[in-house]
């Protein structure tokens, strides 16, 4: 069960969608204090210096430089001081969502991990530096900082678990995307996935764009262009054979592969063959 959780995640954390509300360096004061609560967000803790301790649940942790904190949304959380030498950190808020679901609802990691050396620091650095810039790029700059971290944590965490009851519906939706794969080159429709899923088709399209932020039609498009990319690149069969393995009209095939890669078919095939001849 927990593969097929990590095969959803595997192919829709592209569509990961991530806002971050504020990002800092404090030295906290000894008042810093706060009893079981609940949050809508996640937080990040990158402990620098002193002392104090977290609670998360039932575990109570006493963080030390250099470890990692997730304390991740709907959790029960309490922090404080323990004495006069309180914690230095680099801490933010932030969203991480798959469709209507916070991801760290559908997987479990730990609470903190001791990186490997990666410059957390100035990672954070960058965050806040971004966070209180006006420029156009500091928006996607701050996203791609924050993958980054998140990227840190979970290759950094020795267990993950994939929570597989976030949802009644999960277990249908990943039957639903295993069948999309394995039927690529047939003409799925919308009516007869929905019938699958055992859903009246206008519920299964809004649990599916839950799910995967695309209808599913955008998505079934996206999954037979990208095998038909590898068939373009690896195989010699010809665009009308390719878009046969992929169950689409020529016509319609080769405008939806130009909507999506910008390029014709024939051409996405010229430029694959000069980059294998022609390495950098």
């Amino acid at each position: 069960m927990e593969n097929q959780a990590g095969a959803f995640l595997g192919k829709n954390l592209a569509n990961v969608q991530l806002d971050v509300s504020i990002a800092a360096y404090t030295k906290v004061p000894k008042s810093w204090r706060d009893e079981n609560f609940t949050t809508a967000f996640n937080k990040f803790y990158y402990i620098m210096e002193g002392e104090g301790y977290v609670k998360v649940n039932n575990e109570t942790f006493y963080p030390k430089a250099g470890e990692l904190y997730l304390l991740p949304s709907g959790s029960v959380q309490s922090y404080g001081t323990i004495n006069d030498n309180t914690f230095g950190k680099y801490w933010c808020h932030f969203t991480a969502k798959i469709g209507g679901f916070h991801l760290f609802q559908l997987m479990k990691t730990p609470v903190f991990i001791r990186p490997d050396e990666f410059g957390l620091e100035e990672k954070f650095q960058q965050l806040i530096t971004n966070m209180h810039s006006d420029r156009l790029s500091s928006t996607f700059r701050v996203h791609a900082i924050l993958l980054e971290i998140i990227a840190v944590f979970i290759e950094n965490s020795q267990t993950i678990h994939f929570k597989m009851n976030a949802s009644p519906s999960f277990d249908k939706m990943d039957a639903i995307l295993t069948y999309i794969e394995e039927h690529l080159d047939g003409n799925l429709s919308v009516e007869a996935l929905a019938q699958i899923a055992n859903f009246h088709p206008n519920y299964f399209i809004s649990v599916f764009k839950k799910f995967t932020c695309s209808s599913p039609i955008q998505y079934i498009n996206r999954r037979k262009i990208e095998k038909a990319k590898e068939l373009l690149a690896v195989s010699e069969q010809t665009v009308s054979s390719i878009s046969d393995s992929v169950g689409m009209e020529l016509s319609y095939f080769s405008r939806v592969f130009k909507e999506l890669t910008g390029l014709s078919p024939t051409s996405y095939r010229d430029l694959s063959l000069k980059s294998r001849n022609n390495p950098k």
